[in-house]
């Protein structure tokens, strides 16, 4: 989830705006800042808010069983 921040980090949108904008919870956005999985759901929500595409943001990350984390 490294990407999502850095274009996060790319934007001018704080936060808090991108909470009220997307309709997450404080819960996912402290998900999201440790580095936790979070729903497709949320991601999306972020995108839309950011204006991205979902592509942009997520990263493959293969285990040694070849399941995507």
């Amino acid at each position: 989830m490294q990407q999502i921040y850095s274009y996060f980090y790319q934007s001018t949108i704080s936060i808090q705006r991108l909470r009220e904008i997307s309709g997450i919870s404080s819960a996912s956005v402290a998900t999201l800042g440790k580095g936790e999985n979070i729903t497709t759901e949320v991601l999306l929500r972020i995108c839309t808010a950011l204006k991205c595409d979902i592509m942009e943001v997520v990263e493959d990350n293969p285990t040694e069983e070849g399941i995507v984390n």
